[in-house]
């Protein structure tokens, strides 16, 4: 497509997905918790790490290889879980998997997915992830596991960061919610995105279909969506590892954790991975940069235990620099759905090789032809971090 060609960046991709989309829905996607000050200090965090170059190496041959969890993947980057992603473009969901495919890099299924376990899974050929929301009884937490495994989910992560619901005022002063609901105002900004209101009137409207085998027969978008607010767990401890754990054959994951005793609590009790993250900003306004806590992290477990970073990456060389600081692999959500929404697998496609093109150049200004070379790199956290 021409207008892909012609973007850049991922934050010209942002500027294209804001004019494509009307102003209740981009704010959805690029939207975050309260003053929205945690959003810009994980991409704040990023821009001020400083990274010494190594010179005078043979940089012909580079590569972006990255073994984690028994796979190689092509590049230390996957998508990150992203709800109610059909909103930006139709089966957006299925966009994201394939472009993923496509890349031979991971792609994370939401509990709050628009698209069902089995859907997705069929779409992703096998490759991917679950990520669970821990649901108030240990039945509907079971079930949503066996589903995945046998959608062929090669790993299960489960957020911890989402206790109770971020204060989005964007959303709230937009009037957004979910099940999503056309009011006179969003009438009139689709219509002012023409694209975008004859796609979103051409297929049905998107519900949570992750969970809608839980539900009543019948139920509409607005008992689900009910459903789901109601059953997400408000007591989920250390204690519910072990079982969680053992119902999934596969790498266990824990996504939101911030501080290096909880990272090493996570070890001992057999966690696989750690994805560091702060849910993009989206829920405790006052939390840290992702990229700010890694290092120390990265000191209390040791160099074993897999460590991937969320939240805040715009740029090839922000993955580098968490490369630098101790990450082992990086994940992105806002970035490919931006794409999605401009156009819809091509789009996420695209906002993946931007992300490559840029790492790579990185690559070769630091000196590090291969991925894991990066690791070995002297980098250092300014004030901003």
């Amino acid at each position: 497509m021409a207008e892909l060609s012609r973007i850049l960046s991922i934050a010209d991709m942002r500027k294209a997905a804001q004019r494509r989309l009307p102003k209740t829905i981009f704010d959805f996607v690029d939207g975050a918790a309260e003053d929205e000050l945690g959003k810009a200090r994980n991409t704040a965090a990023l821009d001020a790490v400083q990274v010494t170059p190594n010179y005078l190496v043979d940089i012909r041959e580079r590569s972006q290889k990255t073994a984690l969890f028994g796979q190689t993947w092509d590049r230390p980057v996957g998508i990150a879980p992203t709800g109610m992603s059909n909103l930006v473009w139709p089966d957006a969901d299925l966009c994201l998997a394939r472009a993923a495919l496509a890349a031979n890099v991971p792609c994370i299924l939401s509990t709050a997915a628009t698209t069902s376990i089995e859907d997705f899974g069929t779409a992703a050929e096998g490759r991917f992830w679950f990520q669970l929301y821990a649901q108030s009884d240990r039945e509907t937490n079971l079930d949503l596991i066996r589903r995945a495994q046998e959608a062929g989910a090669q790993a299960l992560v489960l957020t911890v960061d989402a206790p109770w619901p971020g204060k989005r005022e964007r959303d709230l002063r937009n009037g957004f919610s979910v099940p999503f609901r056309m009011t006179p105002k969003m009438l009139l900004d689709g219509a002012l995105h023409p694209r975008w209101a004859l796609r979103f009137l051409a297929n049905p409207t998107p519900r949570l279909a992750t969970i809608a085998a839980y539900v009543p027969e019948n139920a509409d978008a607005r008992t689900l969506a009910a459903f789901m607010a109601a059953r997400i767990s408000q007591a989920l401890t250390w204690d519910d590892l072990a079982w969680q754990r053992d119902a999934f054959d596969g790498p266990f994951l824990l996504k939101g954790l911030q501080s290096p005793a909880d990272a090493v609590r996570a070890k001992e009790l057999g966690v696989d991975g750690i994805i560091v993250s702060n849910h993009g900003g989206r829920q405790l306004d006052s939390a840290p940069a992702p990229v700010g806590v890694l290092p120390a992290i990265r000191a209390a477990v040791g160099p074993e235990m897999a460590l991937i970073l969320d939240s805040g990456i715009r740029r090839g060389s922000h993955i580098g620099r968490a490369l630098a600081l101790g990450a082992d692999f990086t994940l992105v959500g806002r970035a490919t759905l931006y794409g999605a929404a401009v156009a819809g697998r091509p789009g996420a496609a695209r906002a993946l090789d931007i992300l490559r093109d840029e790492l790579d150049r990185f690559q070769a200004q630091t000196g590090c032809p291969d991925i894991g070379d990066i690791g070995r790199l002297e980098a250092a956290l300014t004030a901003a971090a």
